[in-house]
């Protein structure tokens, strides 16, 4: 998979990892006038501790999840119940991987700095084309007529699934101030869930105006006991099974993912 490595340049070090990266203080306080959830933990699945999660969806009874770092970048096919990789596609050593989703029989990724995505077979993951796109690549998701796209940003990207060229964008804000570092995406029953980079919440975003109708307060739910000092062991990763339901989360470098309840505050 030689395709994406005319885009990368070179950069070293921890400064991959942690660069631009800060906590969003418009979700660690969320307002008062917004909704806000806490959770139930339904269930809990093994997770591969050494999978930088990037992108996570879940369809036809299995998880598909993309992870990070160059060198270690892969996007794969698990068992939920085990965790087991039942495929797997190693991206060049060059690219950092971010979000995935898919579409039709394609399942669509970014990649961090790159500004270049690419295009698999969903069964067998074999690489049918690569498409390009300005700034970062951080998550993906779907609706029924567009790619969404998120870049760190306050703004979200919309796509056509065809061309994957960008047709618009989003501003998302809570309380009318922008909320920065929209990460992994999910789209769950017309909502946007989006993770926020470097902390426990995710936001639910009207995918109308932009603005978030409540946030999910995911403090704790990973023991600190299953926790690595002083990595990047942060939430991301949101799937949704729409046929059953059910609603799972997990996080960088975690040994576990949960399926979860919402419970209002």
């Amino acid at each position: 998979m030689q395709w994406l490595q005319r885009y990368t340049g070179v950069i070293s070090g921890l400064f991959i990892i942690f660069v631009g990266f800060v906590p969003a203080s418009s979700a660690q306080a969320a307002p008062a006038s917004i909704p806000t959830y806490t959770y139930e933990v339904v269930r809990t699945y093994p997770h591969d501790p050494n999978a930088f999660t990037q992108g996570l969806f879940f369809k036809d009874g299995f998880l598909y999840e993309s992870t990070g770092l160059h060198g270690r970048s892969s996007v794969r096919k698990l068992r939920l119940e085990t965790g087991e990789v039942l495929q797997k596609a190693d991206l060049p050593k060059q690219i950092f991987g971010e979000g995935i989703t898919w579409w039709d029989k394609h399942l669509i990724g970014i990649t961090w700095t790159s500004q270049a995505g690419y295009v698999l077979d969903l069964d067998s993951f074999a690489f049918k084309k690569e498409f390009a796109y300005r700034g970062e690549g951080w998550g993906l998701t779907r609706n029924d007529k567009e790619i969404i796209m998120s870049d760190g940003t306050a703004e979200l990207r919309f796509l056509d699934p065809e061309t994957l060229r960008e047709t618009r964008r989003l501003k998302v804000t809570a309380d009318g101030k922008p909320v920065e570092q929209l990460n992994e995406l999910e789209w769950v029953k017309g909502e946007i869930f989006s993770n926020i980079w470097q902390s426990d919440m995710i936001a639910r975003i009207d995918p109308k105006t932009g603005k978030v109708t409540g946030w999910i307060n995911l403090n704790g739910i990973l023991p600190m006991g299953d926790r690595i000092l002083n990595q990047p062991d942060v939430l991301n990763g949101i799937a949704y099974d729409a046929a059953k339901d059910r609603l799972f989360v997990t996080g960088k470098l975690w040994p576990k993912l949960f399926e979860i309840r919402l419970i209002k505050r």
